[in-house]
């Protein structure tokens, strides 16, 4: 007998006495039986075969590789895309895989993503509505239309009813076992379910219902994603209400679901004319969310339809500044200058408009010609342009080349100030989340230029919190993340670089923030891996970062923490003049117009080429980094770079103890451990062994707060040679890799607010993280201390405090 929850009372009685009459006739009963719907006839049958002591039988779902195995065996090879959806669909239930399975053998669907029903395999589902009243079958009908998941205030809107309408109609369907309860939201219980009910349904009248619910979701406030899912299953270009409603939501839309905003835009762009009410507004729309997400080669095509096109001023002045925006950023800088330029030439283009296009040929004269007084005059200009008209994004973006150019100049203290102007200016205006983010950037890189430290932490700790409180927030996961190297804080660095954040940046109206500097993400985390001794993770890091093409110059000034991992892992093979080269060439070849902080590497240049008695690039390096300092209108970290220079170079203690001092006294961490390492090596050279002594101990506790294995072994290595160790006997133990020794001071933290009850947001909140880099820090104190969930993290922690 089989589906057993389906039988009416007069069968379950009869198969009730046929199971109290095995004992005494030859009979053999097999039955079958779904876990629902739950029928109290089933339950009692189940509980008395137990009291006699038949067997019960559990049968679970195919396992993933079960299923891809049976798959294999039913249709040969078939696409990666089709195998997931087939499990998917089937849910483990080995009778659906094979007649899906059979489907994709009839429709010759073995390369497509897509699976056509059998119609006698949906009329099979479809029937299981037999178990519920016909008024509980229409409301699922309705239901399938808002996908496999839907909350009930939507289905009531699609069917203007009232939830309270609609109750005993679900709670037939909950019995049944079609659909349950996710908490928020309700679910089909099988999505061959709800497919089959929505395959049930004539294309044509799906179309006009997907576009009706669109209409009604939207009126009730819905939310903009679900409004646009429904236009896009209705596979039409939308009417004069969804292209208006498109018009004034798109933007909104791609901050949260770019691709989704793109693909609605593009079908109504292309399937229409763009004459009508609304084409010209979506053009321009569409150009803005290319932007971006970073397809800038689409961006440009459709600007330049979009300038083609264009009726009004503002409309055609959008479309110049996407133009030439989307040509940088492909590194095509002379058509980028040749289009803005044009479009200055333009009697009728809006003074905020020019000013905000005067700022673009400002950086592109920077960045493409290395001119940096022209851009200087040119933002200056446009500067003027946006303070007259008052508006505030052209007055931020003015402020922030002439940032640019004087961080370039060593004008640290001044580019501070124009950074912070900036930043009031877009304080007291419009949301503009990528140039703020832009210019908080600014003013942490500019603080750490002028080696203020703990202005650098405390600015970066404001952002997140200001971040925190915002709509449209922005991550600062690379800047953070080379602040925090320098600071020594590796663990919380390598937590921001984790690689479930490299997303694509979300779409923002002005169009400003690239995709992300993967050369600094890459680079950052391969010197980290490599000074920790992760030797393979490091080099991973710089193949891939290595694969990413250099275009634009600010390509190059990105490029340098990976070139300086490159350096240390050429060190490590035992080629130390490889090393000494391949820094000398990034280093000693900045281009004009370039922002690169050479400084920060030369010391490591000095170094080598010292050991290796190179003294021609000695002195080019020394003389570079004295060019530097020289530069610093207020002296910052270059100043303190040529002192260690000069120390390594000359054999100098004298400078290196000025240097040491300096970085007690302001830091950064990373520098202090580095110089009091040159500091020993010199100090022993000269025979002050035991002054060389204290101050490689020094240095080799800082470095092992940071889990800097390497250098601890090339500082042992370098002093071991004039007869200085430590005076610690034995084998230095190895670093702690998992237990509660081997979390870091920030996860330590995290644990306890985890066991304190403390949601993910609120531990954000509280450290100033973003709740991503927290759950990156969760995930790390999982596996660290093999547990499996925030509960035994929470045990654990118990543990800890009470012993």
């Amino acid at each position: 007998m089989d589906d057993l929850q389906y039988l009416d009372e007069a069968s379950f009685l009869l198969w009730h006495r046929l199971v109290t009459a095995v004992d005494q006739l030859p009979l053999l009963l097999v039955t079958t039986c779904r876990p629902v719907p739950r029928r109290r006839e089933v339950l009692e049958l189940r509980a008395a075969l137990g009291r006699r002591g038949h067997p019960l039988l559990m049968v679970e779902p195919l396992g993933a590789d079960e299923a891809a195995a049976m798959l294999s065996g039913l249709v040969g090879e078939v696409g990666a895309g089709v195998v997931d959806r087939l499990r998917e669909l089937a849910m483990g239930n080995p009778l659906y895989l094979r007649e899906l399975a059979d489907a994709v053998r009839r429709n010759n669907a073995v390369g497509a993503g897509e699976v056509e029903l059998p119609t006698s395999f949906a009329e099979a589902l479809t029937g299981r509505l037999r178990v519920v009243p016909e008024g509980s079958a229409e409301i699922l009908r309705m239901a399938a239309l808002l996908g496999g998941r839907f909350a009930v205030t939507e289905l009531a809107v699609l069917m203007r009813r009232s939830a309270a309408e609609l109750v005993l109609g679900l709670q037939d369907a909950l019995a049944a076992g079609i659909v349950v309860d996710t908490g928020g939201q309700m679910a089909f219980r099988h999505p061959l379910i709800r497919q089959a009910l929505y395959d049930g349904m004539s294309a044509a009248l799906r179309a006009a219902l997907h576009r009706e619910a669109a209409q009604a979701l939207a009126v009730s406030g819905a939310g903009a994603l679900r409004v646009a899912e429904q236009l896009l299953a209705s596979g039409q270009p939308g009417d004069a209400w969804a292209r208006g409603w498109l018009a004034g939501t798109a933007t909104a839309l791609a901050a949260h679901a770019p691709e989704v905003a793109i693909e609605l835009l593009c079908r109504d762009v292309d399937q229409t004319l763009v004459e009508d009410e609304h084409g010209e507004i979506l053009l321009v729309v569409l150009a803005w969310v290319l932007l971006g997400v970073g397809r800038h080669d689409d961006a440009v095509v459709r600007a330049r339809q979009g300038l083609a096109a264009a009726t009004r001023t503002g409309h055609r002045a959008e479309m110049y500044f996407v133009l030439v925006r989307a040509l940088f950023s492909l590194g095509r800088n002379t058509e980028a200058v040749e289009a803005v330029r044009r479009a200055l030439s333009r009697t009728d283009l809006p003074v905020a408009w020019r000013a905000r296009l005067l700022v673009s040929l400002a950086m592109f004269q920077r960045a493409g010609e290395g001119d940096v007084d022209a851009a200087e005059i040119t933002a200056r200009q446009a500067l003027n342009l946006a303070e007259s008209v008052g508006d505030s994004f052209a007055t931020a973006y003015a402020l922030t080349v002439r940032w640019l150019n004087q961080s370039i100049r060593r004008d640290h203290l001044g580019a501070l100030t124009s950074i912070d102007r900036a930043l009031e200016v877009l304080r007291g205006g419009p949301d503009h989340a990528d140039l703020h983010a832009y210019a908080q950037d600014g003013r942490i890189f500019s603080l750490q230029n002028l080696g203020r430290w703990p202005e650098a932490a405390a600015a970066l700790r404001q952002e997140r919190e200001d971040t925190a409180h915002r709509s449209t927030g922005t991550r600062l996961g690379v800047t953070a993340a080379v602040l925090l190297y320098w600071l020594g804080e590796w663990g919380d660095a390598l937590a921001e670089l984790d690689p479930n954040h490299l997303d694509v940046v979300g779409f923002t109206y002005s169009g400003l923030r690239e995709p992300g500097p993967s050369l600094l993400w890459h680079g950052v985390a391969a010197l980290i891996a490599a000074r920790q001794d992760n030797r393979d993770t490091a080099r991973e890091h710089l193949r891939t970062g290595g694969a990413v093409p250099i275009t634009t110059i600010g390509d190059r000034e990105n490029r340098d923490f990976l070139v300086a991992a490159q350096c240390v892992v050429l060190e490590q093979d035992g080629d130390p003049r490889a090393a000494m080269t391949t820094l000398a060439g990034m280093l000693l070849d900045r281009r004009p117009g370039e922002m690169s902080l050479i400084h920060q590497w030369l010391p490591d240049l000095v170094r080598l080429a010292t050991e290796l008695d190179e003294r021609d690039t000695v002195r080019a390096a020394l003389a570079a980094c004295r060019i530097e300092a020289e530069a610093e209108t207020t002296p910052g970290r270059a100043a303190a770079a040529v002192l260690r220079c000069q120390g390594l170079a000359e054999a100098d203690p004298a400078p290196l103890r000025a240097a040491v001092q300096r970085y007690r006294d302001t830091g950064p961490a990373i520098e202090l451990a580095a110089t009091l390492e040159d500091l020993a090596a010199v100090l022993a050279a000269r025979g002050d062994l035991a002054e060389a002594r204290q101050a490689l101990h020094e240095a080799v506790t800082h470095y092992g707060g940071f889990g800097a294995d390497w250098d601890i072994r090339r500082a042992e290595g370098r002093l071991r040679e004039h007869g200085v160790r430590r005076g610690v006997r034995g084998r230095r133990a190895p670093r702690e890799v998992s237990g509660w020794a081997a979390l870091t001071p920030t996860e330590l933290r995290i644990a306890d607010l985890v066991a304190d009850g403390q949601s993910t947001p609120g531990i954000a909140a509280g450290l100033f993280l973003s709740p991503r880099t927290v759950q990156t820090h969760i995930s790390h104190i999982l596996g660290k201390l093999g547990v499996r969930g925030r509960v035994e993290i929470a045990r654990e922690v118990f543990r800890r405090r009470a012993g």
